[in-house]
């Protein structure tokens, strides 16, 4: 990968200018930097989509996180085939968070369909806090009941990669694979 030989900053410095000369969705989405991220895994970068007019408070906390490096070496800590990839908890067993108090929930008429990113919560609606979800496939049971914040324009065949867990443990997984870093990409630019 670039980035191990040019330096981190030069790698997304590249991938930014792609995504300005690239067709289709990913053009689209870096068209607005401040609301795009960039999610470094193993296998390479996925570029998710916000959206700020949907879900305001829960974008603003992605990228506050994503700037202060929260997210860095955090875990994908429940992954379940067929469903969806969960990370963003800094404990990696799904209970923790950040130090930032909790979000009132901001719940939409979008649909939980694959590469919909959604937030993490407990059973309480105002709970999301830090941890979210990337959907593998449609899951119609979450419309209307947790916030979707974002979709993946560019990159789902990495999310696809993401190891996968114990379906008779809730998804937990041992040796879980890692988020390397996310960025805000108006800040690598």
């Amino acid at each position: 990968m670039i980035y191990k030989t040019f330096g981190r900053r030069v790698f997304f410095s590249f991938f930014a200018m792609a995504l300005l000369f690239a067709g289709g969705q990913a053009a689209q989405a870096a068209s607005d930097p401040e609301n795009t991220l960039v999610l470094e895994l193993k296998d390479g970068p996925v570029v998710i989509e916000l959206l700020p007019d949907v879900a305001p408070k829960h974008v603003e906390r992605l990228k506050t996180l994503a700037r202060d490096g929260f997210y860095d070496g955090i875990v994908f800590h429940r992954v379940i085939d067929g469903f969806m990839a969960q990370t963003g908890d800094p404990t990696g067993t799904g209970a923790g968070g950040s130090d930032l108090p909790d979000l009132p929930a901001e719940f939409s008429s979008i649909p939980f369909e694959r590469g919909v990113v959604g937030m993490a919560r407990s059973s309480q609606p105002d709970s999301a806090n830090s941890q979210f979800f990337i959907m593998f496939a449609r899951t119609s049971g979450l419309d209307g009941k947790y916030t979707v914040l974002g979709k993946v324009v560019e990159g789902m065949e990495r999310v696809d990669r993401i190891k996968k867990g114990d379906q008779s443990a809730n998804g937990a997984v041992s040796d879980p694979d890692k988020i390397v870093s996310m960025r805000v990409l108006a800040d690598v630019q």
